[in-house]
């Protein structure tokens, strides 16, 4: 498979290319600042672009099997439609070249589902940026692709363990946090699996 991702040189997408690489996928990382993936394997390809550039984003995308998110806001907690705008613009270029699967990497919290007065805390703390995602997710939703949101609690740096909860309603009970090498994982197992074709899955340890 030939994928194609968007924030590769992120904390999950590092994590990412890694593990595709290892896995005999064919990648593409679209990145700003190609310096920053110190990675180099012969089934790596790597576009230096910018995601708020529909020409670039749409040249790239040619020639893909699936798409994958991993992108992350410039404005931290600050009030932003970036994601939502760079989403637009991964998406139009999907539907320009008939691509029609994606993995978005979003955040739990985007369909405020994270249980108790902590995630009512977590979530007002962070409604900046899950109320990007979600309409990034939104649009994605809108143009009938076959997706799959990735919904990760707190992101942590421990070690890859393959060991992790998935709950397609909401979060696993008394989750918190999942790593990042978890994530990516995921978003390969994801790939490979139809059973997560338009579905939004909430990930925890």
């Amino acid at each position: 498979m030939k994928i194609i991702i968007f924030g590769a040189t992120g904390g999950v997408g590092q994590y990412l290319v890694k593990q595709a690489l290892e896995q005999d996928f064919e990648v593409t990382a679209f990145v700003r600042t190609p310096s920053k993936l110190q990675i180099n394997h012969e089934q790596l390809h790597i576009i230096q672009g910018d995601c708020f550039n529909k020409d670039e984003v749409t040249q790239a995308i040619a020639g893909h099997d699936a798409v994958v998110s991993c992108l992350g806001s410039s404005q931290g907690m600050k009030k932003s439609t970036e994601l939502e705008e760079m989403t637009k613009i991964i998406v139009d270029g999907m539907m320009e070249h008939k691509i029609n699967r994606i993995i978005y990497t979003a955040s739990a919290g985007i369909h405020k589902e994270i249980p108790g007065i902590t995630g009512k805390l977590v979530m007002t703390m962070l409604k900046n940026a899950l109320l990007d995602h979600k309409c990034a997710v939104d649009y994605i939703v809108a143009n009938e692709l076959i997706y799959t949101i990735a919904r990760p609690m707190g992101l942590t740096n421990k070690a890859l363990t393959g060991n992790y909860r998935e709950s397609s309603t909401g979060v696993p009970e008394k989750s918190r946090t999942i790593s990042r090498a978890d994530v990516a994982d995921f978003i390969v197992r994801a790939l490979r699996d139809t059973k997560y074709d338009c579905t939004s899955i909430g990930i925890s340890d």
